[in-house]
């Protein structure tokens, strides 16, 4: 029920030209009190897209992977999903219409299996009735055994090798990040928002991930992530955003965008720029290094600032209060 079917699986990439218009972020913005996290965002993700979302620390990347996934209500612009108007809808309602996404931080469930966890993330799309689930009736059997194979698939797919039946939180780092990405892909999503899906792998695993991003596209789901690695994300990406400071400063493929002064500006600095080019006597964007995170091919971590967030974060009312554990408590200020 949420494996890919055959004529999906098999799917060439979609042709740029052709393919349907997902979701389309159109002059958002989001302050706390005077401070501004995202300053009039704008991108198209299509069918089988992936996209790369990147910034120096604090640019207000989370922020807005908040107000899409539905965490934070923007203070204002439009979000378009499959032609409908998702401005300010709740999480449940955004993943209900075929948006999931992974956090910067692991959300498991430490005390489940891998195999529940799985299971957990498929409440959307199995099909239980209350007095079914009491008396375990056939029908509930069925759609017990159809979860349970669709989560032994999705594991396979991200290539978990754990024992199944293990406690989540008893599986290595990178093993919990594949378990996250398999319980997003079984909700059987057409758009998949990754926050940093590289931080903490090592080489090995970043390489695997590289692969499965790649294999998620050629199944028709597009790719939103936000990574600090970017020799990832310049091998993988299609398309590239760069923000600083809440604003969008380029916007291309990752030639365009590694050459771009402005990036190499938001980076190093303009006289830092023009001085590490000139000493190495290659091109700007290829020196550029800052905190950990690189715009040359290399593989560098880079963490995201945090804050804590509640419903009146979400209603725009500003930071403060107690956190609610409905909801994610990133933020970039």
């Amino acid at each position: 029920m949420t494996k890919p079917n055959a004529a999906t699986a098999s799917r060439p990439a979609a042709d740029p030209a052709a393919a349907e218009v997902l979701l389309q972020v159109e002059d958002l913005r989001l302050a706390f009190g005077g401070v501004k996290a995202v300053d009039g965002l704008g991108f198209q993700v299509r069918d089988g897209d992936i996209l790369s979302v990147i910034g120096p620390n604090g640019a207000g990347k989370t922020s807005a992977f908040n107000c899409i996934s539905g965490f934070y209500k923007p203070t204002s612009g439009r979000i378009t999903f499959l032609g409908e108007n998702v401005t300010g809808m709740r999480p449940s309602a955004l993943a209900a219409r075929g948006i999931a996404r992974t956090f910067q931080n692991l959300r498991l469930f430490g005390d489940l299996t891998v195999l529940d966890n799985v299971r957990a993330g498929m409440h959307l799309v199995i099909k239980q009735r209350f007095y079914d689930a009491i008396l375990h009736s056939p029908q509930y059997r069925r759609s017990e055994e159809q979860a349970t194979d669709a989560a032994h698939h999705w594991l396979d797919f991200v290539g978990v090798t754990a024992d199944r039946g293990a406690l989540a939180r008893n599986l290595p780092y990178g093993e919990q990040r594949r378990v996250e990405i398999a319980r997003a892909l079984a909700r059987g999503p057409r758009l998949l928002l990754l926050d940093e899906p590289a931080a903490g792998l090592n080489h090995t695993e970043k390489n695997q991930l590289l692969d499965l991003l790649r294999r998620i596209g050629d199944l028709g789901i597009a790719v939103v992530l936000i990574e600090h690695d970017m020799g990832l994300v310049m091998e993988v990406s299609h398309q590239v955003v760069v923000l600083n400071f809440g604003r969008e400063i380029a916007t291309g493929t990752p030639e365009q965008v590694r050459r771009d002064p402005a990036v190499v500006e938001a980076y190093l600095g303009a006289e830092g720029g023009a001085d590490a080019a000139e000493n190495a006597g290659v091109s700007q964007v290829d020196t550029a290094h800052v905190g950990g995170e690189s715009i040359a091919d290399e593989s560098s971590d880079g963490g995201d600032e945090a804050a804590g967030t509640d419903e009146s974060i979400r209603d725009g009312s500003g930071p403060g209060g107690p956190q609610s554990d409905a909801r994610d408590g990133r933020a970039e200020q």
